[in-house]
């Protein structure tokens, strides 16, 4: 269905929706989903839809994209559990994160696993909902966590993003090119005077600029079942790997926009991107598992691999290169058996 994507290109767009065992942290299903749709339907629809599974205690993982009061409350309606990240804007959100925003940042919230600072509060959530045959409102509180968390590299990049934001603002007034995507952000952050002598000058909204700044770093997950924060970002995560693949799907299959002759070339695409992510995701988790990313990056661990060279010719056995300690360290922290040198 047709929408408006982060390139605010209004083109015919897609979701995935993937399933994860629990425990191997495994792809093991798929679907297709239309790209303009980001309510609990959808969510009620892909439920029913694995029912054939045989599935139980599904647990939903979802982004910002998802998050709404009504959202919230259907899912509650329905006894789903859930994780779905937030807006820092959020009230509730901006009310916590002001009370520890600079003390999380000391050494007693620090995780050295994940090199982040971390922390949870439970707090309730005004559930509301309609009975369908009195008429009535429902109203009553919620258990539910709030997970937030600060990363000092994601501090510097929203540092980044966001002046190259601003840099781009500015030039657009400076120089009469506004957009009207920009329109609301022009005059959030700047004060616009335009003179017949001077021409147009800008003074920076310092305070709404100061808004922003205070909250680089930070981010949130909601859930109203994973009480550790550090569980419910490693399961976070895993969306996030998906996404990524989706994303690679996008750049190196030339799937941005999508382009395919037919729902079939599609369909194609997308499946062999889900074997690439089963194997990304054993990846993933064998590094969690080994604590191999406080030493390297997948992209390295995979770099250090791909120098293995091999020698194949049709009816032999396969020949393999040198394979150093390193490498046979890796291979054993993946669960996998080295290659033999023949």
């Amino acid at each position: 269905r047709y929408g408006r994507n982060k390139d605010y290109e209004p083109l015919a767009q897609i979701n995935l929706a993937f399933l994860f065992g629990q425990s191997s942290g495994l792809p093991v299903y798929y679907r297709k989903l239309a790209g303009n749709i980001s309510d609990v339907s959808t969510i009620r629809q892909l439920i029913r839809d694995l029912s054939f599974l045989e599935i139980d205690n599904v647990k939903l993982v979802m982004d910002r994209g998802f998050y709404s009061e009504g959202n919230t409350n259907a899912l509650f309606e329905k006894h789903y559990k859930f994780l779905i990240g937030v807006k820092k804007s959020l009230r509730f959100v901006q009310d916590i994160l002001d009370d520890v925003r600079d003390s999380m940042k000391t050494r007693a919230y620090y995780s050295a696993d994940y090199g982040i600072n971390v922390y949870s509060k439970t707090i309730e959530w005004s559930y509301t909902a309609q009975k369908p045959r009195s008429e009535t409102t429902e109203t009553e509180k919620r258990r539910i966590y709030l997970h937030l968390y600060f990363d000092d590299q994601k501090a510097v990049d929203d540092r980044a993003t966001f002046n190259s934001l601003l840099d781009t603002l500015e030039e657009e007034i400076l120089t009469n090119q506004r957009t009207q995507e920009h329109e609301s952000l022009y005059q959030k952050y700047y004060d616009i005077r335009t003179t017949a002598v001077r021409g147009t000058t800008i003074i920076p909204k310092q305070d709404a600029i100061t808004e922003i700044e205070k909250n680089y770093g930070y981010y949130a997950l909601m859930s109203n079942d994973i009480k550790d924060p550090l569980e419910a970002l490693a399961i976070y995560r895993l969306k996030n790997l998906a996404e990524k693949a989706f994303h690679n799907l996008k750049e190196r299959l030339s799937l941005r926009p999508t382009s395919v002759s037919s729902e079939q070339n599609l369909e194609g695409k997308l499946f062999v991107q889900f074997l690439a992510l089963i194997y990304l995701s054993y990846i993933s988790k064998a590094m969690n598992d080994q604590k191999l990313h406080k030493t390297m990056t997948m992209h390295e661990l995979l770099d250090e691999l791909d120098i293995i060279e091999c020698f194949g010719r049709p009816g032999h056995k396969t020949h393999y290169g040198e394979i150093t300690k390193k490498q046979k360290s890796l291979y054993a922290a993946l669960g996998i058996e080295a290659p033999a040198l023949v």
